[in-house]
């Protein structure tokens, strides 16, 4: 699916959240800029959390709890991991939370069995036409008129694997 802006994006998150539960692990795949943390702030919005939901690069997970009585949401930024391994060993409580993973591609040997992929691949080369500046996709602050800014389409894969997502294929 295209989707063509932050909003979009945000919005994007805002549906997922309809759809998971607690237990339910999101792997987030795609470039620096891709949309990313602005998919998770917006599903971090859809289960109604404590916020701000913003990129964990530096603590590894941030744990962002229901204000509903609903599953915590874990954000976890994977970078800089090597492996599975470490992955586990962050202590995460996946049968209660929903857990996202921005850079977990490959990295959830053992971890799960179940979970959504979704891969968001951010074309080059639109036209000025297509650009508008503003906040960059991943909510940071970028100098407007740098690369990460542009507010471009997106092409998003959501693929399930697993017991629970194996029949929702890919969208």
């Amino acid at each position: 699916m295209v989707i063509e802006t932050a909003a979009d994006m945000h919005a994007l998150g805002v549906d997922l959240a309809s759809i998971v539960g607690p237990g339910d692990l999101i792997v987030l795949a795609g470039p620096l800029g891709a949309g990313k943390t602005t998919l998770t702030r917006g599903l971090g919005e859809g289960l109604e959390v404590r916020g701000p939901v913003t990129s964990p690069t530096f603590v590894l997970a941030r744990t962002h709890p229901s204000l509903v009585g609903g599953s915590p949401l874990v954000h976890v930024d994977a970078y800089r991991l090597s492996s599975a391994l470490e992955l586990d060993d962050l202590d995460i409580d996946f049968d209660r939370s929903v857990v996202v993973v921005e850079w977990g591609s490959g990295m959830l040997d053992g971890v799960a069995e179940s979970w959504l992929e979704v891969d968001i691949a951010r074309p080059t080369g639109a036209s000025a036409a297509d650009i508008g500046h503003g906040a960059a996709l991943d909510g940071s602050d970028v100098e407007t008129g740098s690369e990460l800014d542009r507010d471009e389409p997106r092409v998003v894969t959501v693929r399930g694997f697993g017991p629970r997502w194996g029949a929702a294929g890919s969208a």
